[in-house]
C-alpha cells in the first residue's frame, strides 16, 4: 500500500499520558450501546447456545484481575473507552444483567445499557448460522424499548424524554453483514446488498428516534478485509480488497443516509466515525502509533496466528500493546483505545460532521 502519515491529532491523542477515566462529571446522563462484538461487554455470556463467546482465557488477560468478561479483547474494548471519555468508569452493563437487577434502573446512578452482541448484524439472519444464536440489532432495539418503558414508569414521560434526548446512543454494526454476504451464494449485487443494509439501518435509527434518542454516535465498518482471518486467504498475507471495497461503499452510503435523516428528524444530531480511514492509516504507518504488527493476531494459532481462534491453548503474544489485532477479527485493547480517542477528539477526516466530544456537548 502507498504510505500515508497519520494526522498530528491522531498521534497527539494516542500519546496522552492521563486517560480521562479521572473525569468527575459525566458529559451525558447515560450511554446506550448497540452493535456487534466490537462493543459486546458480556451479552453473549447469557446465550448458552451461542458459539460467539469470549468468556474464557486468554480473553481479558489485561482486564482488571485478568477476568475474561465476554469482551472479545485482551482488556477493555472501544465501548469501554468511549464511556471513560464521557466520564464513566467503563461501558454500562449488558441488558441481561440488568434484567437480574431490576432495581438498578431506579437508582440515580443508572448510566445506561449495553445491548451489543458478538456476531450480530443489521440483518436478523446475520450471526444465526452454525448455532451462533446472537442478538440482532432489531432485538437490541426491542430490548431498549423495554428499558424505555421502565424508565417512563419510574421517571415519568417528560423526565424520560429529557433524559434520553441528552444521552448518547452509540451503534457499531455492519461488519458481520458484509462477511455474511461475501461468504454466501447470493446472486444479489453488492450495490443492492448495501442498499438493503441502508434501508434496514434507516428503519432502526427511526425506531430509536421515536423512542427518544437524539444523539447518535455511529461507528462505520473498518477495513475488514485486512483482518488476520481474511489475510490468511491471500498468498501474500495482504488484505482482501473486494471485502474492503464493500466496507468503503458501506461508509459512503451511511454518510449519505445520516445526512438525510438529520434533515428529516428534528433535533437529531450525529457523529459518523470513519473507522475505515482510521484503521488504514494505522496499517499503512504503524510505528508512530506504537504498533509493530498490524497483520497477525496476538492470540491464535497457525499462519498469521489466525487459522484458529483465541482458545485457552492458543499462542499468546507477550507484547500485546504492539499488536493491532487481538484475535482473528478484533482489535487489541491498545487499538480500541486509539479508536475511541480518535472518535472522541478526531478531525473531520476521521469523524464528521462533528466528533463525539462535540456531540456529547450538544455542539
Amino acid at each position: 500500500m502507498e504510505m500515508n502519515y497519520a494526522s498530528p491529532l491522531l498521534l497527539m491523542i494516542f500519546s496522552l499520558a492521563m486517560f480521562t477515566s479521572y473525569v468527575v462529571e459525566a458529559k451525558v446522563p447515560a450511554i446506550f450501546i448497540l452493535g456487534d462484538s466490537t462493543a459486546d461487554v458480556g451479552t453473549n455470556n447469557y446465550l448458552p447456545a451461542s458459539g460467539a463467546r469470549a468468556d474464557f482465557p486468554h480473553n481479558g488477560i489485561d482486564f482488571p484481575h485478568s477476568r475474561s468478561t465476554g469482551r472479545f479483547s485482551n482488556g477493555f474494548n472501544s465501548a469501554d473507552f468511549l464511556a471513560k471519555l464521557m466520564g464513566f468508569k467503563r461501558s454500562p452493563n449488558p441488558f441481561f444483567l440488568l434484567l437480574n437487577q431490576k432495581s438498578s434502573i431506579k437508582r440515580p446512578s443508572f448510566r445506561g445499557v449495553n445491548f451489543a452482541s458478538g456476531g450480530s448484524g443489521l440483518l436478523d439472519l446475520t450471526g444465526q448460522n452454525n448455532q451462533q444464536m446472537v442478538i440482532p440489532l432489531s432485538e437490541q432495539i426491542a430490548q431498549f424499548a423495554t428499558i424505555y418503558n421502565n424508565l417512563t414508569a419510574v421517571k415519568g414521560a417528560e423526565v424520560t424524554k429529557q433524559f434520553l434526548s441528552e444521552s448518547l446512543f452509540s451503534i457499531s454494526v455492519g461488519s458481520n453483514d458484509i462477511f455474511g454476504y461475501f461468504y454466501s451464494n447470493t446472486t444479489i449485487t453488492e450495490q443492492e446488498f448495501i442498499a438493503i443494509l441502508m434501508n434496514t439501518y434507516e428503519r432502526y435509527i427511526r425506531a430509536l428516534y421515536n423512542l427518544g434518542a437524539r444523539k447518535f454516535g455511529i461507528i462505520s465498518v473498518p477495513p475488514i478485509g485486512c483482518c488476520p482471518s481474511q489475510r490468511v486467504f491471500n498468498a501474500t498475507g495482504g488484505c482482501l480488497e473486494n471485502i474492503n471495497e464493500a466496507a468503503r461503499a458501506f461508509h459512503s452510503a451511511l454518510d449519505t443516509l445520516l445526512s438525510k435523516l438529520s434533515s428529516d428528524l428534528q433535533d437529531m444530531k450525529y457523529s459518523l466515525g470513519n473507522t475505515y480511514k482510521m484503521t488504514i492509516d494505522v496499517i499503512d504507518n504503524p510505528l508512530p502509533n506504537n504498533f509493530k504488527d498490524v497483520q497477525s493476531a496476538c492470540c491464535g494459532s497457525g499462519r498469521l496466528n489466525a487459522e484458529v481462534g483465541c482458545l485457552p491453548d492458543a499462542n499468546l503474544c507477550a507484547n500485546r500493546n504492539e499488536y493491532l489485532f487481538w484475535d482473528l477479527y478484533h482489535p487489541t485493547q491498545a487499538a480500541s483505545r486509539l479508536a475511541a480517542l480518535t472518535l472522541y477528539h478526531g478531525t473531520p477526516e476521521y469523524v464528521a460532521p462533528i466528533n463525539f466530544a462535540q456531540l456529547a456537548d450538544d455542539y
